[in-house]
């Protein structure tokens, strides 16, 4: 991990309450400035996503999207990722792309835009070519 995860609930609700929310349909962002020099995330999943396989594997695909994109050295800041109801049902680079449209959004440096940056892992799958009819 590349950040300093928020643990406790008081830190969450102190960005729910001061930081700014960015919506999108499968995510929500609250962003928020702090002093410190490091980023803390946060993810979260309610019950209203599923059952604990659910919640898991919305946890688990945010984090591989989130990884894509957050730099080291962007400041500080708080982020909080909220799961919703589609968020489960995706594939970690559909929700690569809304991460980056958050980061935009947001005005966060992403990590996945800078021309140096290495190929993403996670890459939609290529169409299959149809086989041309034999002759």
């Amino acid at each position: 991990m590349r950040y300093r995860p928020i643990r406790r609930n008081s830190e969450f609700g102190r960005v729910y309450a001061r930081g700014k929310s960015y919506v999108n349909q499968a995510l929500v962002l609250y962003v928020l400035k702090t002093r410190s020099k490091r980023t803390r995330v946060g993810l979260t999943a309610t019950k209203k996503i599923g059952h604990a396989v659910q919640r898991n594997r919305a946890r688990r695909v945010m984090k591989a999207a989130i990884d894509e994109h957050l730099d080291y050295n962007i400041g500080g800041y708080d982020l909080v990722f909220v799961a919703r109801g589609m968020t489960p049902r995706l594939k970690s680079w559909q929700l690569s792309a809304i991460v980056a449209k958050l980061f935009a959004q947001a005005g966060l440096p992403d990590k996945a835009k800078r021309p140096d940056a290495p190929p993403p892992a996670t890459v939609p799958p290529a169409r299959r070519a149809k086989p041309e009819p034999k002759a």
